[in-house]
């Protein structure tokens, strides 16, 4: 077997070894199949057995109650930016309010606008002006009571902030959230929501399955929000979906089968959400304090109380120390540490399967090469 190397990927990111292990072993010929876990039926009773643990799973880990329905869907995050709105939001009705904390925040709200119009939507925060280095306190943001709803992203992949305390909504709004980059690593208050959604490639399962958690009391009004006579694309209709049990068309098979088994993951190995959490606060300290203790040779791009644990972002003194530093580790065995290409620097992401002796190794890594190259820094 080849030696796996240390994947610090911002997505798709690492899937835990025992996970990958075990698809391995269905690759072939799964037990209950005869056939590989990619060739089986989406209306076989195996995947009626897959679908149902895996939402099983899901509710187990994170408390969902039974007026949430639990959805794998197709096209990421990018296409719950429009079926958002779409759903939602009309030209003619109440705004929503938008929370901007990075790049992907902008693009769900540039979606909303492209779907209902300038005039729908509101900018209740933005950071943009300060480089995206902070998510702000809860009642900072400006969101309007009778507001359509409201949306923020727990985390910012390509800037590296993360919020620890949710948005403050006036009574009656629905919050909505894109979860994508830290959902399952750490518990999140449903209740609080109206909707969550995560594409799975961060820390649920491979690229090419979403996860949608939408309060059931939300869909009866869709059709309401529509112009007369306007109806949505049955694939971008969250009523559709739910009817069909997410099996309206062929759904991502193996994406939703790996979903349950690392869902299966965090509870029989790991011990739920909380015994995540905390590992992902050891892991990301580690990094931190490498970053703190480097007199100014590492520069973390968030302020520390918005810090991701999951996107770990900082510069060098140079860009040339930044390549040198991405080469030396890629020789160490510590991979995809290359920042988003529109912001530059390193980005380490730690993700529930990244273990504990990669975020070691690359604290370690981190003071060997500050030392080694410290007269270089001053040049």
């Amino acid at each position: 077997m080849t030696q796996r190397v240390y994947n610090f990927a911002a997505g798709p990111g690492a899937l835990p070894l025992p996970v990958l292990e075990e698809i391995q072993r269905d690759l072939v010929a799964h037990p209950e199949l005869g056939a590989s876990v990619l060739e089986a039926s989406h209306r076989s009773k195996w995947f009626d057995g897959v679908l149902a643990a895996a939402e099983y799973n899901l509710r187990t880990l994170l408390r969902i109650p039974m007026e949430f329905a639990v959805l794998f869907l197709q096209g990421g995050a990018s296409l719950q930016f429009d079926m958002v709105p779409m759903n939602f939001l009309r030209r003619d009705g109440p705004a929503a309010d938008y929370v901007v904390t990075g790049s992907w925040g902008e693009k769900a709200l540039g979606e909303a606008v492209r779907v209902a119009g300038a005039e729908a939507v509101r900018t209740a925060w933005s950071g943009k002006a300060g480089g995206y280095v902070r998510t702000p306190s809860p009642h900072e943001a400006a969101i309007q009571p009778g507001a359509a709803y409201a949306h923020y992203t727990s985390n910012e992949t390509i800037h590296g902030v993360e919020f620890f305390e949710l948005p403050a909504v006036p009574d009656g709004v629905p919050l909505m959230c894109d979860a994508s980059s830290d959902f399952l690593s750490r518990p999140m208050d449903v209740e609080r929501h109206a909707l969550i959604y995560a594409g799975a490639q961060k820390n649920a399962g491979p690229a090419g399955v979403t996860i949608a958690i939408l309060r059931e009391d939300l869909l009866g009004p869709i059709g309401a929000n529509l112009p007369a006579g306007v109806e949505l694309p049955a694939m971008l209709d969250y009523r559709v979906q739910a009817r069909e049990g997410s099996r309206y068309n062929t759904p991502p098979v193996f994406g939703v089968y790996v979903v349950g088994l690392v869902a299966r993951w965090l509870i029989e190995t790991v011990g739920g959400l909380r015994k995540m959490e905390e590992l992902n606060r050891q892991k990301a300290q580690l990094v931190y304090d490498a970053i703190d203790s480097s007199s100014g040779f590492y520069r973390g791009h968030a302020e520390p109380a918005c810090r991701s644990r999951m996107n770990l972002t900082f510069r060098l003194p140079t860009e040339e120390l930044e390549k040198q530093f991405v080469k030396e580790a890629g020789a160490r065995g510590m991979v995809e540490l290359k920042g988003h290409r529109s912001v530059g620097g390193i980005r380490a992401s730690l993700y529930n399967a990244v273990p504990l002796d990669a975020a070691q190794a690359l604290a370690e890594f981190m003071k060997d090469f500050s030392e080694n190259n410290a007269d270089a820094s001053r040049r």
